[in-house]
C-alpha cells in the first residue's frame, strides 16, 4: 500500500502526520475533528498550510465506544486506512422469515456500490447477516488479489464469532460442537474457506448496528430492499444513488 500523509486540522494534535496510528489517536473521539489523507507530503503540506476549510472537504470523525473499532463515520475514517472498506448485512422479518442481504462498497472513502438480494422466503437473521459476509468474502478475496488493502465491516458478532473463533475448534472436531449441531453449518464453512486463504491481509471488523454509521446503514436498507422486492440473485443497485434518500428508506 503506497505511503499516504495525513492532514489534521482539528484534533488533540494538529499538522501534517506520516502514518495512520499516530493521526488515528489525534481525531478519535476529538469532537469537530477535520482530518484528510493525501498521496504525497508537498500536498498535504501545502492543504494545511491553506487551512483545509475553503476546498478540503471535512472528514468528520464519529464517537466511538469503548472497546469497539467502529465508529458513527467509519466510512470516511476507514478511506484513510483501508483501499476498500466493505459493509455487510442481513434483515429478515419475521424471524424467520423473508431475509435478504446488502452489501455496500466504498473505494477510498466514497461510495462506489450497493448491492442487494440473496432473498430466502424462510431465512433467518443470522442466515441473511452469513450470506451478506460470505459474498462480502468473495469480493474482499479478489480485491486483495488485485493489491487492494480492504476491510469488511459487519455488525453481526454472530458471524464473525462464527469464522474468526468458533470455526478452528469446531473444523478440529470434526464440523462438530459441545451441546448439539452447528447451525448453518454449509455457509459457515463456506466463508470459513475464504477467510483462511486471506485472513492475514484482511481486516475484518465488528460495527455497532443503527448508531449512524453510513456503510452499516445503507448495507441494512439494501437487506431490507432485498427483502421487499423477493430478489434471490445479488444484483447491482441502479437506482438513482441518493444517499439522503437511501438512508430514509426502511430500516431492519
Amino acid at each position: 500500500m503506497a505511503q499516504k500523509f495525513y492532514v489534521v486540522w482539528s484534533g488533540r494534535q494538529t499538522g501534517v502526520f506520516t502514518d495512520w496510528a499516530t493521526t488515528r489517536r489525534a481525531v478519535d473521539k476529538y469532537a469537530g475533528a477535520r482530518f484528510k489523507s493525501f498521496p504525497t507530503r508537498a500536498q498535504a503540506e501545502q492543504a494545511f498550510g491553506r487551512g483545509g476549510y475553503a476546498s478540503i472537504p471535512p472528514k468528520t470523525a464519529g464517537r466511538q465506544k469503548a472497546g469497539t473499532p467502529d465508529s458513527e463515520r467509519r466510512a470516511t475514517q476507514t478511506a484513510h486506512q483501508f483501499d476498500v472498506s466493505i459493509y455487510c448485512d442481513g434483515a429478515c422479518e419475521p424471524n424467520p422469515g423473508n431475509a435478504g442481504s446488502g452489501i455496500v462498497v466504498y473505494r477510498a472513502g466514497e461510495l462506489a456500490q450497493l448491492w442487494f438480494g440473496l432473498y430466502n422466503p424462510m431465512g433467518t437473521n443470522n442466515t441473511a447477516e452469513l450470506n451478506a459476509l460470505y459474498h462480502a468474502l468473495r469480493m474482499a478475496e479478489a480485491e486483495i488479489a488485485n493489491g487492494n488493502s480492504v476491510e469488511i465491516c459487519s455488525d453481526s458478532a454472530y458471524s464473525i464469532n462464527c469464522i474468526r473463533s468458533w470455526a478452528p475448534g469446531w473444523e478440529k472436531k470434526g464440523w462438530k460442537r459441545t451441546g448439539g449441531e452447528i447451525k448453518n453449518l454449509e455457509i459457515i464453512q463456506e466463508c470459513y474457506t475464504i477467510y483462511r486463504r486471506i485472513k492475514k491481509q484482511l481486516t475484518l471488523t465488528h460495527v455497532s448496528a443503527h448508531v449512524g454509521t453510513e456503510g452499516n446503514e445503507l448495507a441494512d436498507r439494501m437487506a431490507m430492499l432485498a427483502a421487499q422486492r423477493k430478489e434471490k440473485e445479488l444484483c447491482l443497485y441502479h437506482d438513482k444513488t441518493d444517499i439522503a434518500a437511501l438512508l430514509k428508506m426502511r430500516a431492519g
